[in-house]
């Protein structure tokens, strides 16, 4: 039965991430300069570590993790490749029960004995 409950917390972080992402668009623009899109690179390599990072590392090295995710949004925000679409408050009320929830189905300890 915990398994089931499991699959089920997934499955609600996975709607949840879906519901808020969809309203960001990664774009890239061709440039004549090698190093304009260095910063887009950093970004995704950063925070896909920082991601892995939260899962992976032991307890004690989590916050290199968050770091990562800081340096990974400032360098988004700093190659104005990322667009920001609007989302409505009823979306990201519905995408961030679904994450919280499902987290908790995930994490819980209780279920399934």
């Amino acid at each position: 039965m915990k398994f089931i409950y499991q699959l089920i917390g997934i499955a609600l972080m996975l709607l949840g991430v879906y519901l808020l992402g969809k309203n960001i668009i990664f774009t890239t623009n061709a440039s004549p300069y090698f190093w304009r899109g260095i910063a887009a690179d950093l970004s995704v390599f950063a925070l896909t570590t920082g991601v892995i990072g939260l899962f992976m590392f032991p307890r004690t090295a989590k916050f290199f993790s968050w770091i990562l995710i800081g340096f990974g949004v400032v360098f988004v925000i700093y190659s104005s490749r990322a667009i920001l679409n609007p989302t409505s408050l009823w979306q990201f009320f519905l995408s961030i029960c679904s994450m919280v929830g499902g987290f908790k189905l995930l994490t819980d300890r209780q279920f399934g004995g």
